[in-house]
């Protein structure tokens, strides 16, 4: 019985646990097709409509250079900062910095509550920037699909 009762504790602990887990792994956007309703869009066109995306989502979007664009969130005491690289064919949205947002990258030593220690297989974030990205990837996909 009391062999029972542990199992049951242990069992809601660990869930519990889980539950308040607030990390996943880093979403990267790589690659992805740029589908206009233009046949040859420039890349002047193809910079508006990222910097346009961004920007309707409360990205800060600076160029750097031809073919990057630079994006940064503030959220509250959050930042995320990622860089948007493109040519005239695809495009892809990648992590640079964060600020508040537990990131941690492949290889890193973690310790759990329970003094349990692992090592990061991959790069892991607070799983909102995840959505975030998400949200930035529809916003270009629909600027794309508005040239």
């Amino acid at each position: 019985m009391k062999i029972k009762y542990l199992l049951v504790i242990l069992l809601s602990a660990s869930l519990a646990f889980m539950s308040g887990c607030r990390t996943a792994n880093l979403y990267n956007v790589k690659d992805q097709n740029i589908a206009t309703n233009i046949d040859n869009p420039s890349e002047e066109d193809i910079k508006k409509a990222i910097i346009r995306a961004g920007g309707g989502l409360g990205w800060n979007m600076s160029v750097a250079e031809p073919g990057l664009v630079v994006g940064t969130l503030y959220l509250r005491s959050h930042m995320a900062k990622v860089n948007v690289t493109y040519d005239l064919k695809k495009y892809s949205i990648t992590y640079v910095d964060s600020t508040n947002l537990d990131y941690e990258s492949a290889g890193a030593e973690t310790t759990d509550p329970d003094g349990t220690t692992y090592v990061n297989k991959t790069e892991i974030i607070h799983k909102n920037y995840n959505g975030w990205i998400q949200n930035l990837d529809r916003a270009i996909q629909a600027q794309f699909s508005a040239l």
